[in-house]
Parts: structure tokens; C-alpha cells; sequence
């Protein structure tokens, strides 16, 4: 029974983790297809008998492929740092000092979070709009801290509160100060949930579309997203240029995940169980 049970098991997860896989693993397929092969039935084949790199050099050689990526790069390491630095405060702050209204604040923080994304690209266009901020990697990075800090406030608010209050209070009767224990003692013992928060932050703003598209609209200031949606002919849409710049700008962040697996699951089951 339990063989059975086991082998059900391992099925089930193979079909999921196939069907999971199924988008990235066709679009590198047709990464590798000629372009005659990407139009008529030859479309529906997944696999190719003359496997090509012809769209990975276009990619390169046709567009700006990597000053995309650099923006990208620039604003998504910026943002992240400057998003965590500033969350780790507030989220110490919330979890530790005792202060009225707190519960509410960090409500308050959550709700931002759930605002359409839409409803405030108008405003927040206008306000870079007069400060001439358009058209620029500060143009991007204060938006997006608006979108991931509320997020990383929410994450590192639980990772402090699982870190016991002895440590602190023990960092106080030796003299230090809140900064000396944050720094000393707590930042260290948060270090896999600043981690986590970190990633998820890069990925984040290194995938998003909607501000990059209407704030940078110069193609020296265009991210990846935006870049590759740009990717187009005059009569024709180039499909095997498009697969094999998502599949270059897909596989970095996969590698990534798959170096920290570890440390990303343990900072998100950190503080799930009270201990």
C-alpha cells in the first residue's frame, strides 16, 4: 500500500512539475528553431531537427539587448538594497518598540499593496513628470520601492518577532543602544529573512512592465521587460528573437533560486512556528 502510495505520489509530481515547466521549456524550444520552423505546422513541433543559436546572436546583434540588461541590473540591485535597508528599520521598529497604532500602521502598510497597479501609474507619472525625473534609474527606483516596500515591511516584521527578546534585553543591560543592538545582535540573527526579502524584492522590479514602459521611454533607459516587448519588425513579429531573449533573461534568475533554495525556504518558514 504504501509503495502504491508512494509511486501515486511520484507521478502526480512529475505531471505537475512538467506541467509547470511547460512554458519555459517550449519557449526554449523555440529559441532553437529556425524561423521558418516558428510559422505553419512546423509551430506545433516541440523539438527541431536543425537547432540554431541564429536568434540568440540576433538578440544581441540587432538590439540593445545588453544595455536592457544593465538598466535592469542598476535599478533592480538599487531597489533592492535601498528597499530592504529601509524595510529592516521599519519592520524592527514594528516588532519590537511598543508605540499606539501599530497594528494599524502596518495594516495600513499591507493595504497599499492591494491598490491596482493602474490606479497609480497617473499619479505617480505626473509627480516624476515635474520633478524630471522621467527618463532616468531614479525614475524607476522610487516607484518601485513603493511597490515592494510595503511587502518587505510585512515579510521582516515576522522574522523579528521570532528572535527572543532576551538577546535585546540582555545587548541593553551591557550598555548598548537600540542601534548597536540592532546592528550587533539582530541584524545578524535575521540575516535568512533579509535574504528571502532581498530576492523577492530583485525579482520583483527586475520583471516589472508597466512603470518601466511609461516612465523610461528612451531606449537607453529601457529595462528587459519593456525591451523585449519592443522586439519587432515591420510586417512580421520576430517570435524566435522574443523566445531566446526571455530564455536569456529567465535563466539567471532560475540559477539564482536554485543556488539559494535553501536559505529562500528557510526564510519563508522562519517565524511560521512558535517556538
Amino acid at each position: 500500500m504504501k509503495k502504491q502510495t508512494s509511486f501515486l505520489f511520484y507521478i502526480l509530481l512529475i505531471i505537475f512539475v512538467f506541467v509547470v515547466m511547460f512554458p519555459f521549456l517550449w519557449i526554449l524550444c523555440a529559441s532553437l528553431k529556425p524561423a521558418i520552423e516558428l510559422f505553419g505546422s512546423n509551430a506545433f513541433t516541440p523539438f527541431t531537427k536543425h537547432p540554431t543559436i541564429e536568434n540568440y546572436v540576433s538578440v544581441f546583434t540587432n538590439y540593445p539587448f545588453l544595455r536592457y540588461l544593465w538598466n535592469s541590473f542598476v535599478v533592480s540591485t538599487i531597489t533592492t538594497l535601498y528597499t530592504v535597508f529601509i524595510a529592516s528599520f521599519a519592520a524592527y521598529a514594528i516588532a519590537r518598540l511598543e508605540f499606539k497604532g501599530k497594528t494599524f500602521i502596518l495594516g495600513l502598510v499591507l493595504s497599499v499593496t492591494m491598490f491596482p497597479q493602474i490606479a497609480t501609474l497617473s499619479p505617480i507619472y505626473i509627480f516624476l513628470k515635474n520633478l524630471g525625473l522621467t527618463n532616468s534609474y531614479l525614475g524607476l527606483i522610487i516607484p518601485y520601492t513603493t511597490i515592494t516596500l510595503p511587502l518587505s515591511i510585512w515579510i521582516l516584521v515576522t522574522f523579528f518577532r521570532k528572535i527572543p527578546l532576551e538577546l535585546e534585553e540582555a545587548a541593553k543591560m551591557d550598555g548598548a543602544s537600540i542601534i548597536q543592538t540592532y546592528f550587533r545582535i539582530i541584524f545578524p540573527l535575521a540575516a535568512p529573512g533579509i535574504f528571502t526579502t532581498s530576492i523577492l524584492v530583485f525579482i520583483a522590479a527586475w520583471n516589472e512592465f508597466l512603470f518601466a514602459l511609461t516612465i523610461n521611454t528612451e531606449e537607453k533607459f529601457k529595462t528587459v521587460p519593456v525591451g523585449i516587448a519592443m522586439f519587432q519588425g515591420q510586417f512580421t513579429i520576430p517570435w524566435g528573437e522574443i523566445a531566446a531573449a526571455t530564455v536569456i533573461v529567465t535563466v539567471p534568475l532560475v540559477i539564482l533560486v536554485l543556488i539559494f533554495q535553501r536559505r529562500i525556504v528557510s526564510g519563508l518558514t522562519s517565524g511560521s512556528v512558535k517556538e
